[in-house]
């Protein structure tokens, strides 16, 4: 189905994939959307927040931890569905369909973030965490702009991705300040 969004997604893909970004470059950034990449990263900063907030006592220690290895888990229930039910073919010389969304802006979206979140609290001074989130930031942009100069993905599949990851790490946030504060006396 031709639209005027589309030209314009196809036009975007094609000028980044032309761009100057070396190739090597954009496929390292590509690879760190890699399942096999992003999920040990959270997965150690699960373990490790988890295990200071148990050692330290912390209620409900566990929440947090959880509330991001279930963000994860989400993450192919979601968007596995959504690819085959949009079924888009990918860029030239791409095989196939189902490129939206993409499933690696998915992974690093919420992989990152959501070690990002857990690690926020343990950061003293506003400029610490502050550089966390930018450094998180450009890290899934570096992911979307590696896998668009690739050719793995147009740049829709991306932004549609990048919004998928956000309404699950807010989702985390929002359970984690429902039900992690501590309960208050009357």
């Amino acid at each position: 189905m031709d639209s005027p969004l589309r030209r314009l997604d196809e036009r975007a893909g094609r000028a980044l994939a032309d761009s100057r970004l070396p190739e090597a470059a954009a496929e390292l950034l590509a690879d760190l959307g890699n399942m096999t990449v992003a999920v040990p990263v959270l997965a150690l900063v699960v373990a490790y927040t988890a295990w200071r907030a148990r050692r330290a006592g912390a209620f409900r220690w566990w929440l947090p931890p959880l509330t991001a290895a279930l963000a994860m888990v989400a993450v192919p229930l979601l968007v596995v569905p959504v690819k085959l039910a949009v079924d888009r073919p990918g860029p030239p010389g791409a095989d196939g369909s189902g490129y939206y969304p993409s499933g690696h802006t998915a992974t690093a979206t919420v992989a990152y973030g959501a070690a990002a979140l857990l690690l926020l609290p343990l950061l003293t001074g506003a400029y610490a965490r502050r550089e966390l989130v930018i450094g998180c930031a450009l890290l899934n942009v570096g992911v979307g702009l590696g896998l668009v100069r690739s050719g793995y993905h147009w740049p829709l599949d991306v932004l549609g991705s990048w919004c998928l990851g956000a309404a699950l790490l807010t989702v985390m946030v929002l359970v984690r300040a429902r039900y992690g504060r501590e309960p208050t006396e009357d």
